[in-house]
């Protein structure tokens, strides 16, 4: 039997990235896929197309995460079509990089709200249907700079901090009814957005990793797997480092 067969996961921001990976992992373990995101794109539409292709169950839901009735609109739907929600990957998330000097109100605003509230958004939303399920599991995106922080990147460090917190908090709220609440802290992870780094750089951030290599999406969703699947039934609170040993 597969990993995760019979079950639904709905998934953020998973049009590509990390989030797409996820989604196609799950997929191939039999689960179920409702994915999130903020515009009805191209990107969006074949992800879908990929995802019903591995056998599965999938649909989108354009949505903005950082709006919360937004975010309470697309668990119900999802709950609608799929009857049930077992796990929860919160991955939506953005950047806006700038000294704090440079930064703006917008800059900080912006950022708190996609990638920190929209974890308040959807998980508040999911803990009705999931108790009454009497179980689930919920995997919220953070960072290794959200641990050692980062110059230049005040809000998103702060954000993903804040997930930290969250998460521990959540696991303690809601371990007796079964549901579980992790973290994972991705480091420096070869996605569409790092490709367009020069390659001098990405060897400069290889060379400090001493697994001597950047990430890819798919051990981010190796390990999302571990933490949605009854593999890690006694884990909750946790955050794991998929980084290759850069904080270590």
């Amino acid at each position: 039997m597969k990993l995760l067969e019979g079950k639904t996961a709905l998934i953020t921001g998973a049009s590509r990235g990390i989030g797409k990976a996820i989604a196609v992992r799950f997929a191939l373990e039999g689960c179920d896929i409702a994915i999130t995101n903020i515009v009805d794109d191209v990107e969006f539409q074949t992800t879908i197309k990929e995802l019903e292709a591995l056998g599965v169950k999938a649909k989108g839901y354009v949505s903005n995460a950082a709006k919360y009735d937004d975010s309470q609109r697309v668990i119900d739907e999802v709950i609608k079509d799929f009857s049930r929600i077992d796990i929860l990957i919160n991955n939506a998330g953005i950047t806006r990089d700038t000294l704090l000097m440079r930064m703006t109100e917008d800059q900080w605003d912006s950022v708190i709200a996609v990638n920190l509230k929209s974890v308040f958004n959807l998980t508040k939303a999911v803990l009705m249907p999931m108790i009454k399920q009497k179980g689930g599991s919920i995997v919220n995106m953070s960072s290794v700079v959200g641990v050692s922080g980062n110059a230049g990147q005040s809000n998103y460090s702060a954000s993903k901090a804040g997930i930290i917190g969250f998460t521990k908090s959540i696991a303690k709220e809601v371990g007796s009814r079964n549901i579980r609440c992790n973290a994972i802290a991705p480091g420096f992870i070869l996605t569409e957005m790092t490709e367009k780094l020069p390659e001098n750089v990405k060897k400069e951030w290889a060379d400090k990793i001493p697994l001597k290599r950047g990430g890819t999406p798919e051990d981010v969703a190796n390990t999302a797997l571990y933490l949605a699947s009854d593999l890690s039934s006694y884990v909750t609170g946790q955050t794991i480092h998929v980084c290759g040993g850069m904080l270590t």
